[in-house]
């Protein structure tokens, strides 16, 4: 079977190692997306969980994310449903407060190029500071917060900020009650109308 171009620069970024030198259990890219996916779910970065199993999302984190799209696993990893596209696609390790930033060189060599592929995105869910500084192009506001609960202003380019669904995040999901509230619903509904059509 001859592979695609598609297939090629699949090839390509799940065999890189551009920052091999600063990544504490190596090169091993993890994400997913296909040329149909609907979906797009622009994250951080893989943690050690997530590095060992190469699945994305294989954590708590992706618990509470399947539970905020009110979507099953089996929908949540088809991709053609959607695509899982981290800022660095590999484990950054971790650093007095959690996981490492993601490693910059990532997205700059890879991240143009894999989102030139998706023809058919209808909604981004954008998870976290990282993500939010690159799809939101500095139109985000001074706090990730303050992104979040504005998310209305990116409604119309079917985007939506969200926090990180990490369990460290539990204590911000509390301040901000607002977010299940008003948020949540609307992720959802989107979400859904996106899988029925």
């Amino acid at each position: 079977m001859i592979e695609t171009d598609f297939e090629k620069l699949l090839d390509e970024v799940r065999a890189c190692t551009l920052c091999a030198d600063f990544l504490p259990l190596g090169p091993r890219p993890v994400f997913q997306m296909a040329p149909g996916s609907r979906i797009l779910i622009a994250g951080q970065a893989p943690g050690k969980k997530v590095h060992e199993t190469g699945i994305p999302f294989n954590d708590p984190s992706g618990e509470r994310l399947r539970d905020w799209m009110g979507v099953s696993r089996t929908e949540f990893y088809n991709p053609d449903l959607m695509a899982i596209l981290p800022m660095g696609f590999c484990y950054p390790g971790t650093g007095k407060g959690g996981d490492l930033p993601p490693r910059p060189e990532c997205a700059e060599a890879w991240r143009t190029r894999l989102l030139g592929e998706l023809k058919d995105i209808r909604l981004t869910l954008v998870i976290g500071q990282y993500a939010q500084g690159w799809h939101l192009k500095g139109r985000q506001d001074r706090t990730l917060t303050d992104t979040v609960q504005n998310w209305r202003v990116f409604a119309g380019e079917d985007i939506i900020p969200l926090p990180h669904p990490s369990p460290r995040n539990i204590r911000w999901l509390k301040q901000n009650t607002w977010f299940e509230a008003e948020v949540l619903p609307v992720v959802k509904e989107r979400v859904q109308s996106i899988l029925r059509s």
